[in-house]
């Protein structure tokens, strides 16, 4: 049973059950609010006791989260592409061979020949346009209008709306990613059985969502960048992800530790905000994640270490769909 009430004039709260069925009380881990877009509200992460898994709660309704989605929230700029920008392939090659070793992107990919695919949170068509100019047949799903408008320029079909209202497309995909979204459904195992009934038999699945397991989240807690209250409704550790996959019908066969530290980076940014120190480097490190900056290099060798033990802030799971 779901609980609303209101708490401001434009946004409504709810309180919702473990989506795994789960009977016990909740604990209440920590206390936060939006940072990002420095919208109102104080929300609180609470941990499962019976499966361990973190969710917002209360948290806005669906119907009322937009607020803290406006126009310029930050994936949404990080995403748009130039259609008249001309490719360098030289520079291409390196970047691509750069990522490859440092795993500094989500977009971490088994190998398969091009087919139809489909994007969760395709934002404003980026990866869409990546795969495309790689001979697969793309389509998008985003819940922002602007974001996908900019997604449909590129003569890309998107569908505007949550995972969990999309109608049934008329064919199935080969593959479903989703780049740092899952945490953001308000509900991951409906979500997933409908990606399931999407996808064909021994077809993929491929998301990255933060590490609520890491090192980061412990040492920061409510200053975490990767937090992101409370458009982040669910905070996956390995473990707990494994059991959301299962319960949508998928089972996982590989989780990737990215070699990155820039939540750490922007989280180190928020505990000097908070105390008033280094205003400048303090805006700077926290805009670290957005801008993409070159101080990712430097600490590169510290990820690569923190990502041997699987304490980066950011994963990637590869999963197979479980057929009936």
């Amino acid at each position: 049973m779901v609980d609303v009430r209101t708490i401001k004039d434009s946004v409504e709260l709810e309180s919702s059950p473990c989506p795994l069925g789960c009977k016990g009380e909740d604990s209440v881990v920590l206390t936060g609010y939006d940072r990002l877009n420095h919208l109102p509200g104080a929300y609180n992460v609470v941990r499962c006791i019976d499966c361990g898994l973190m969710r917002t709660n209360p948290r806005p309704t669906p119907e009322t989260m937009g607020f803290y989605y406006p126009d310029n929230y930050g994936p949404y700029r990080g995403t748009r592409i130039n259609p008249d920008r001309k490719d360098n392939g030289h520079l291409s090659f390196w970047r691509g061979w750069v990522k490859s070793i440092f795993r500094f992107n989500t977009t971490c990919l088994p190998r398969l020949q091009p087919a139809r695919l489909l994007e969760i949170g395709c934002a404003s068509g980026a990866f869409l346009d990546k795969m495309s100019r790689k001979e697969w047949k793309v389509e998008g799903l985003e819940f922002s209008e602007a974001a996908a408008h900019s997604a449909r320029s590129l003569g890309f079909p998107v569908y505007t709306g949550s995972v969990e209202s999309a109608p049934d497309p008329e064919h199935l995909f080969s593959l479903v990613v989703g780049w740092m979204v899952l945490e953001h459904l308000h509900d991951p195992v409906l979500a997933l059985q409908k990606l399931h009934r999407w996808v064909e038999p021994h077809g993929w699945l491929v998301l990255s969502v933060p590490n609520a397991g890491s090192v980061e989240f412990k040492i920061f807690r409510d200053r975490w960048y990767a937090l992101h209250l409370p458009n982040h409704l669910y905070h996956y550790t390995p473990d707990s992800l494994s059991k959301v996959l299962e319960a949508g019908g998928w089972k996982t066969v590989r989780v990737f530790h990215q070699r990155i530290l820039a939540n750490f980076i922007a989280s180190t940014g928020y505990w000097l905000q908070d105390h008033g120190i280094l205003p400048r480097l303090s805006d700077e490190l926290v805009a670290l994640p957005e801008s993409r900056g070159r101080l990712n290099y430097f600490f590169y060798p510290l990820a690569y270490l923190l990502s041997i033990f699987g304490q980066t802030g950011r994963m990637t799971v590869w999963a197979r769909k479980i057929d009936d």
